[in-house]
């Protein structure tokens, strides 16, 4: 049986980043589900999802917040499934204080970190990792790295005529 994602929000107002990831996710066939857990507002949830999240079929969490961003760290504390965490940015101090909350955990609990709102970049880490224990996934993963191969190939065939015709 394929292993799901759990993409994991530490608010609702995250939606407008995080369904990027889910969409992608999707595209992929890829079961996900999605949740609002706090680090902060609802520790204990966020413990016991995570703590549990090999045993209910996840193989991958994803975990989006802003601010202070500590849920990615939290969830990766109470699992030994890879997290992938994405700081999301606010008015604050445009995402720079959730990078730093994200990227700088402490040795034995990694957080995978992709950009300020890289949700797509997220999604696409937990597919290449899901990808290693299912080659029909990393089959579709190869085929979508090659239409963008042959997509930026086109670029490059429009731009040297655009050039020949000066």
């Amino acid at each position: 049986m394929a292993k799901k994602v759990a993409v994991i929000m530490g608010s609702d107002s995250d939606w407008g980043v995080v369904q990027k990831a889910v969409k992608t996710l999707k595209q992929f066939d890829i079961e996900t589900e999605v949740h609002v857990m706090s680090a902060h507002r609802s520790p204990a949830e966020a413990a016991a999802f995570s703590s549990s999240a090999k045993e209910n079929g996840f193989g991958v969490i994803i975990a989006a917040a802003g601010m202070a961003a500590h849920l990615a760290g939290v969830l990766a504390a109470h699992t030994t499934l890879p997290v992938i965490g994405i700081p999301v940015k606010s008015a604050n101090l445009d995402g720079l204080d959730a990078l730093l909350a994200t990227v700088q955990m402490p040795s034995g609990i990694p957080v995978a970190t992709v950009a300020i709102d890289g949700a797509n970049n997220a999604a696409f880490l937990a597919i290449q990792i899901l990808a290693l224990a299912d080659e029909s996934l990393a089959a579709r993963l190869e085929a979508y790295k090659e239409e963008m191969r042959q997509g930026v190939l086109a670029k490059d065939a429009a731009m040297q005529k655009k050039v020949e015709e000066l």
